[in-house]
């Protein structure tokens, strides 16, 4: 209660001044006149429903647009500090406040960024550019859903990325879910359970299941197939994901400590109240490949034909490979497969993994798509891309590397209002998107919130389509390789067709090229270790990735 003492000590100060002026003296007038405007400004701030910060703060929020006041000044800091799972640069910032404000952001003057700085990428328009789609034009779709899915869904091109309810506040979860409703986009409902906030508005759900199995659990801990046959039988509930691993801290599960599982929480997890809840590093329902696949295949019956598939964030490219080889000798294949860049990453996680662990989306996403068309796979598997996914350019750039559609967190939480205070592991989030505390997230007013989710969404959609239209492109499916250039060094730059060798069709299956054949021959489907004292260094052909 500490952040309402300035407003509270205001409001005193102006009733005591207030007295004295009229009881004695009138120069006291000089002093309650501004503090009677301060305390009118503090009841404004409690009342209005804008603001989730001010709500919060009331009177010292006001400091937050007095430091965003001084943005110019900063952001060349933010620029040279914004690295790989940090935040997000202060134009990155701004684009996603201003369409989520419903105000198109512009630039006086040009930019002001280095646009040489080695490996700046950029897209290559075209010199008879389209005409962009009208304003109220409907959002393109991307069909999910193989050859064994009964149910397909058209999935956007920007969707919520997964965030369990715990993680963010039961308001948020509403205003994310709303905003999706409003927006005919998918939210993707993170590892924690479907709960009521979920539910409520009736937007559409990715349910995500992780090694917790939270929703879908036996008292012990085990997967339930009953309970995950009702659950993914929701109206509501559009595709079923298994969550393999996560961008922020792949390879670890988590803990919520007891005194932060509230009865809400518990019912959503189904899990004791006050107990803590443990999400193990690794699964129960699979120990190899084959087992992976078999597993996702029995999601999607279970679900009664709709698209199922996994997340994960690439780490080992043999192990992959083993899961394709398990595909392919199957003929079981997933509806899509979720690639999480370790850049990613919007609670809490240790540090050293969300910096060192794991590979970047741009890296991991080449591979996935790469091997996917190796194994002559590529058709029956939709790929989306999840990780710092926040503008028009983003998507674009992500579908060239090989996604066909992209999930976004961060970017929707600033949708949300959410400041990048990186306060989401203390439960006192002053934007009330990360927080548990009634009485902090009480400040995140769903019926604003919610259509600035939809807005974001929109405006960010929309921008890609205008970005491809300047290309030259009608339809995401026309991107090419070439249409995206990096920077390379100080003289020169390359395009994605040059920079990366692209496998053919079923190309691993015939005759694997030299710089994967060495990971090919090391990956079994019949299990996940993988010998790597049998795997010599490897250069490739060209400059991708060469580690396995």
């Amino acid at each position: 209660m500490l952040r309402f003492l300035p407003a509270a000590l205001v409001a005193f100060l102006a009733l005591l001044t207030t007295v004295l002026a009229l009881a004695s003296d009138a120069g006291w007038w000089w002093a309650a006149v501004p503090l009677l405007v301060l305390t009118a400004i503090a009841v404004s701030d409690l009342l209005q429903t804008e603001h989730a910060v001010l709500r919060t703060y009331p009177l010292t929020g006001h400091g937050r647009w007095i430091a965003e006041a001084l943005r110019p000044e900063l952001q060349q800091y933010f620029v040279e500090n914004d690295t790989d799972g940090r935040p997000f640069d202060r134009d990155t910032r701004t684009i996603v406040y201003e369409r989520a404000k419903g105000i198109e952001a512009e630039s006086p003057f040009g930019t002001e960024l280095d646009l040489d700085v080695v490996d700046r990428e950029y897209l290559v328009h075209s010199m008879a550019p389209l005409a962009p789609p009208a304003p109220d034009a409907e959002q393109p779709r991307v069909t999910v859903g193989g050859p064994d899915c009964a149910k397909p869904y058209e999935m956007a091109l920007l969707n919520v990325s997964a965030m369990s309810f715990g993680a963010l506040s039961g308001n948020a979860i509403l205003a994310l879910n709303e905003g999706a409703r409003i927006g005919g986009f998918a939210h993707d409902t993170g590892e924690g359970g479907i709960s009521r906030y979920h539910r409520e508005p009736g937007g559409d759900l990715v349910w995500e299941i992780g090694t917790g199995y939270f929703g879908a659990r036996t008292k012990d801990g085990d997967f339930d197939p009953e309970r995950f046959r009702e659950q993914a039988a929701h109206r509501q509930v559009k595709m079923v994901s298994l969550k393999v691993s996560q961008g922020a801290k792949p390879g670890i599960g988590g803990v919520l400590p007891g005194a932060k599982l509230t009865a809400e929480i518990a019912a959503a997890r189904e899990v004791p109240e006050g107990a803590t809840c443990i999400s193990p590093p690794g699964h129960r329902v699979y120990s190899n490949p084959r087992e992976l696949v078999a597993f996702v295949a029995r999601m999607r019956e279970l679900s009664g034909g709709k698209p199922a598939g996994f997340k994960f964030c690439v780490g080992s490219r043999v192990q992959f490979l083993a899961v394709c080889k398990a595909m392919v000798e199957s003929g079981v294949t997933p509806d899509f497969i979720i690639v999480d860049g370790a850049e990613g990453g919007t609670g809490a996680a240790p540090l050293e993994f969300e910096d060192h662990v794991g590979l970047p989306l741009t890296e991991g996403l080449l591979f996935v798509h790469n091997a996917l068309v190796g194994c002559g796979l590529r058709d029956r598997i939709r790929i989306g891309a999840s990780g710092k996914v926040a503008t028009g350019a983003d998507i674009v750039k992500r579908i060239i590397q090989g996604a066909d559609f992209t999930n976004s967190a961060r970017a929707m939480m600033f949708a949300l209002g959410c400041i990048q205070a990186e306060r989401c592991h203390t439960n006192t989030c002053p934007s009330g998107v990360a927080t548990q505390d009634p009485r902090r997230y009480r400040s995140l007013v769903v019926s604003d919130k919610a259509p600035r989710v939809a807005r974001f969404q929109a405006a960010t959609v929309s921008s890609a389509q205008r970005m491809m239209a300047a290309m030259g492109v009608r339809d995401s499916s026309e991107l090419r390789r070439s249409q995206l250039r990096r920077r390379i060094g100080s003289a020169w730059s390359a395009n994605y067709g040059e920079l990366y060798d692209w496998l053919g069709e079923g190309e691993l299956l015939a005759d694997p090229p030299a710089e994967w054949r060495a990971w090919w021959n090391a990956a079994d489907p019949g299990r996940f270790e993988v010998d790597y004292t049998s795997l010599p260094g490897v250069n490739g052909r060209g400059r991708g990735p060469t580690s396995a």
